[in-house]
C-alpha cells in the first residue's frame, strides 16, 4: 500500500513539472507588434524606430531565455539590429522578465544606416530561444513594411556656387580740393593764396579733366566760413562775402578752361557764419592745453556768445587758439567733382575677345557678365587667369561655370586653384563646400561652409542642403527660404507644409522630372489622387527612370494596385 502511494506521488510530481513548462513557441505570430514610426523613415541618413512587442499569456516558457533580433530585409540583403533579450519568470538573470501567466511587453529600439536598396523592405523580428541546453530559432516575423526615404531626394548637384564678383564701375567719381584762407575780418583773396600748392593742383585738375574725352564735370562745391570768435553779425557778413569772393574765383577759373558752368546748380555755394564744428575738429586734433576743458564748454553751452565768453575766460588757452586754430577756420573750401566715364559694353566685349590685356581685371571680369553663353563666359574667365593669374576670381568664376554645366571634376580643380591664390576668400570656401556635397561628404562640406561667412545668399542656400542631410528640416526651410527650387520644396514637404511646397514647385522656372515627382508626393500626402497621377505621368515623360523609383516609393503604397498608377510605372 505504501509503495503504491509513493508511486502515485512521483507521477503527480512529473505531471506538475510538465505543467509548469510549456513548449517553446514555434513562431511569433501570436505576438502583438507596434512600430513607431510606421512606415520607417530616413532622417539624417539613419532609420531609427522602436518595435513594441506584447507577448500573450503562457507564451514565454518559465525557464526560457529569448533573444529578440530585429532584421531589416530588402532585395539583395538584410541587416540585423541590436538584439534585446527577455527571460521567463524562473530564469535567474537580469533580462526583462515576462510573466508566464499574464504575458508582458518589451520595447526594441532599432537603428540602421540607410542604403537606397532599403526603400522597399520589411522590418522583421526573429527569436532565438534557449531552454537549458537546447536552442530554437523562430522564423522572421514581419512587423513593418517599407522605408519613407523622401529626405534622400535632396539634390546636392543643385548646390549654389558663388561668383567672385567684379568691382567694375562705368562711372567713377573723382575730385580735387583746395582751401583759400583769409586774414581776420577780411574777405578778399590774397595773391599768395592763389599760388599755394593745392590751388595749383586744383587748376591742373580742371585743365586735365576738360581735355580728357572720358571725363565730364559733375559740379563744384564752395563752402565758406568765419571763425567763431567775434560778434555773430560780423561773422555772418564775413562768411557771406568770402562765399562771394570764392564763388567769383572758381567761376573765372572754369571760364578760363572753357568749362560750361551755366547749368542750374552746377556751382553749389553756401556759407557758415560761425564754424563751431570745424573748431571742434581742429581742437580735438590739437595739443592745446586745457583741450578737454574747452570741449566740455562746447558740450555744455549751445549759445555762441556764451561759448565764446567761457572760452575767453581761459586766457592762456584762448591765446593759443587765436594763434593756431582760429586762423585755419577763416576759409573757403573748393571742391571740383568729375565723373570718369569707363569703356562701353561694346568696347569691353570687343577687347575681351580680341585683346584682353587692354582691359583691367575688373573690366575683364565684367565682360563675362555681358553674355549668357557659358562657353563664352568660360573663355573669358580663362583669359582672366592668363592675364591676371594672381587674382583668385578668374579661377573661381571659371569653376562656377563648370559647376553649373555639371563638370564637377573640372570645377573642383578650378576652385582648388582659386584657393591657392586666396584661400581666405569666402566664395572659394563656399564653392569647395558645394563640391564636397556633390561628392557626398557632408561633414567636409560643413567644414568649408564654416569658413565661408560673407559668401552671400549662395552660402545660406547651401547650408539648407546640409540641414536636410542632418535631419534639421525647420532650419532647412529657413535657409532655403522661398527660393524657387526643388530643394526648397523638399524642405517644406519634410516639415509637412504641403501647400507651401506645391507653391514653390509651381514657381520653378525650368521644371525637371524631379519637380513633377515631388508634386506627386505632395499629392499622395494630401490625398489628391489627380495630382499624383498627372504629376507622375509628366515626370515619367521627362525621365522613364522615375517608373522604378515611383514603384518603390512607400509614399505611393496605397496606389500600388491602382490601375492608373500601374499603367504609369509598369
Amino acid at each position: 500500500m505504501k509503495k503504491r502511494i509513493n508511486l502515485y506521488s512521483a507521477l503527480l510530481a512529473v505531471i506538475m513539472v510538465l505543467a509548469s513548462c510549456s513548449k517553446p513557441p514555434q513562431d511569433l505570430t501570436d505576438v502583438k507588434s507596434d512600430v513607431n514610426p510606421s512606415p520607417l523613415v530616413v532622417k539624417a541618413g539613419k532609420i531609427n524606430a522602436q518595435i513594441n512587442l506584447t507577448f500573450p499569456a503562457k507564451f514565454i516558457p518559465k525557464k526560457a531565455v529569448v533573444e529578440l533580433i530585429p532584421v531589416l530585409s530588402y532585395d539583395g540583403g538584410e541587416v540585423e539590429g541590436k538584439p534585446v533579450t527577455v527571460q521567463g519568470e524562473k530564469v535567474e538573470d537580469n533580462f526583462t522578465s515576462i510573466s508566464f501567466a499574464n504575458g508582458g511587453g518589451i520595447a526594441i529600439p532599432v537603428s540602421f544606416d540607410f542604403q537606397k536598396e532599403m526603400r522597399m523592405s520589411e522590418l522583421q523580428v526573429k527569436a532565438k530561444i534557449t531552454i537549458g541546453s537546447k536552442e530554437y530559432t523562430t522564423p522572421a516575423y514581419k512587423v513593418a513594411d517599407g522605408v519613407n526615404a523622401i529626405e534622400t531626394l535632396v539634390n546636392d548637384r543643385q548646390a549654389e556656387p558663388a561668383l567672385g564678383e567684379d568691382a567694375f564701375q562705368r562711372i567713377v567719381p573723382d575730385m580735387a580740393k583746395a582751401d583759400i584762407h583769409y586774414i581776420i575780418q577780411q574777405a578778399n583773396i590774397r595773391g599768395s593764396e592763389l599760388r599755394k600748392e593745392d590751388i595749383e593742383a586744383l587748376k591742373a585738375f580742371i585743365k586735365e579733366a576738360q581735355a580728357a574725352e572720358n571725363k565730364e564735370f559733375a559740379g563744384v562745391d564752395v563752402s565758406s566760413y568765419a571763425s567763431p570768435d567775434g560778434p555773430e553779425d560780423l561773422n555772418k557778413r564775413l562768411a557771406e562775402r568770402r562765399e562771394g569772393s570764392a564763388d567769383s574765383y572758381i567761376k573765372k577759373e572754369l571760364k578760363r578752361n572753357k568749362v560750361d558752368a551755366s547749368k542750374e546748380g552746377f556751382i553749389d555755394s553756401k556759407f557758415t557764419p560761425e564754424d563751431w564744428e570745424g573748431f571742434k575738429e581742429e581742437l580735438e586734433a590739437s595739443n592745446v592745453d586745457d583741450k578737454d576743458l574747452i570741449l566740455r564748454v562746447l558740450s555744455m553751452y549751445s549759445d555762441p556768445e556764451v561759448r565764446e565768453k567761457e572760452i575767453k575766460n581761459l586766457s592762456a588757452a584762448y591765446k593759443e587758439l587765436a594763434e593756431d586754430i582760429l586762423p585755419r577756420l577763416r576759409r573757403s573750401k573748393l571742391t571740383v567733382n568729375v565723373n570718369v566715364i569707363g569703356k562701353s559694353d561694346e568696347e569691353i566685349a570687343e577687347l575681351a575677345a580680341s585683346n584682353p590685356s587692354e582691359l583691367n581685371v575688373e573690366e575683364l571680369l565684367y565682360a563675362a557678365t555681358l553674355t549668357e553663353d557659358n562657353a563664352k563666359k568660360l573663355d573669358i574667365y580663362k583669359k582672366v587667369t592668363s592675364v591676371y593669374p594672381k587674382d583668385w576670381r578668374g579661377y573661381n568664376d571659371m569653376g562656377c561655370v563648370l559647376f553649373e554645366t555639371m563638370k564637377f571634376d573640372e570645377a573642383e580643380k578650378a576652385f582648388s586653384k582659386a584657393a591657392e591664390a586666396d584661400a581666405s576668400a569666402p566664395e572659394v570656401q563656399n564653392n569647395l563646400g558645394a563640391i564636397a556635397l556633390v561628392n557626398g561628404d557632408v561633414a567636409k562640406a560643413k567644414e568649408y561652409f564654416g569658413k565661408a561667412a560673407g559668401a552671400g545668399e549662395e552660402l545660406t542656400y547651401n547650408l539648407g542642403l546640409v540641414n536636410i542631410h542632418e535631419g534639421n528640416y525647420p532650419a532647412a526651410v529657413k535657409n532655403l527660404g522661398n527660393s524657387p527650387t526643388n530643394n526648397a520644396a523638399l524642405a517644406k514637404i519634410l516639415t509637412e507644409d504641403y501647400k507651401g511646397a506645391l507653391a514653390t514647385l509651381n514657381s520653378v522656372e525650368n521644371p525637371i522630372c524631379m519637380t513633377d515627382y515631388l508634386k506627386a508626393i505632395v499629392g499622395a500626402k494630401t490625398n489628391d489622387k489627380a495630382l499624383v497621377i498627372s504629376s507622375l505621368k509628366a515626370g515619367v515623360e521627362k525621365n522613364e527612370a522615375l517608373k522604378k523609383m515611383a514603384a518603390t516609393e512607400i509614399t505611393f503604397a496605397e496606389y500600388f494596385e491602382d490601375p492608373e498608377f500601374k499603367s504609369i510605372v509598369e
